[in-house]
């Protein structure tokens, strides 16, 4: 009886935590959705209206037709794709040669690799600007990508992944079938990365998608805007436009969620990869 009642009062507990947590989450999105819907006067009205009545789309309306948001959107999904794409593929060749290969000063440069994760990006922003510059490569679309096309996390976690999913059997088997080094990597481990690779490809894209700090720094030109850099400067704008700033993270919000649901199955069977140890 008193077990049943020990039991009882944990999942009470676990539910409430959990049911804490889904509201400290969910509120500022269901709060940011409904006020994107409301005129800016009545944003900020007491007592507080939970749903948009009457509900307007002039704040979308003004944000499309007088704003260049679709500029911003276009540029920001086009660099985060391109950034995932290139990090998904090298981090993938880079976390198989770390993880099956021998070779000379592998383990200096994989610590090296590895104590990168400790220095924060800000610490490095200055240097790499002024490296891009002087080589003359400030192209927008160039410099929004370079910062996210090697990421250490990404490569220490091929590596990891590798090293549990891919028996090193199966490779010499496929060598001794006449496999070369690169349609071993294209046919064989590849398909075996997926899970960590759909992973990877999420945590890739947001990383590049919400960056604001880099766009920051490189880009001058209003019209080479990335969205977090184009609602930022809504957001300082005369008046604080708050309409304004709501409907663009609405819509900017779009490409995160599809990427997340589109990826949804890599990225938990990347995360849990490993968890279990066989």
């Amino acid at each position: 009886m008193k077990a049943t009642t020990r039991v009882t009062g944990g999942r009470v507990l676990l539910y409430g935590f959990l049911i804490s947590l889904l509201l400290v989450f969910a509120l500022p999105l269901l709060w940011a959705l409904s006020a994107s819907f409301k005129d800016r006067a009545d944003i900020f009205s007491y007592p507080p209206q939970p749903l948009p009545i009457p509900a307007v789309l002039d704040n979308y309306r003004t944000l499309l037709a007088e704003q260049p948001f679709w500029s911003w959107f276009v540029t920001s999904t086009l660099v985060a794709l391109l950034s995932t794409t290139i990090a998904v593929g090298l981090c993938a060749l880079a976390g198989f040669a770390f993880a099956k290969y021998r070779f000379r000063g592998k383990n200096v440069l994989f610590n090296i690799m590895f104590s990168s994760l400790a220095v924060p990006f800000a610490v490095i922003v200055v240097p790499l600007f002024i490296m891009i510059a002087k080589a003359r490569l400030t192209e927008p679309y160039f410099a929004l990508v370079v910062p996210w096309v090697a990421p250490a996390f990404g490569i220490f976690m091929m590596r990891q992944f590798a090293e549990q999913a891919i028996p090193d059997a199966l490779l010499d088997a496929a060598r001794m079938d006449g496999c070369t080094e690169f349609g071993l990597f294209r046919r064989v481990v590849l398909p075996l990365l997926r899970p960590a690779l759909g992973a990877l490809a999420v945590w890739s894209f947001l990383n590049s998608y919400n960056s604001l700090i880099w766009p920051l720094i490189v880009i001058s030109e209003p019209g080479d805007y990335t969205l977090p850099l184009g609602i930022q400067a809504l957001f300082g704008a005369t008046g604080r436009q708050y309409d304004l700033v709501l409907a663009a993270s609405v819509l900017a919000a779009v490409p995160s969620l599809l990427v997340f649901f589109l990826l949804r199955k890599q990225l938990l069977e990347g995360l849990t990869a490993g968890a279990v140890k066989s």
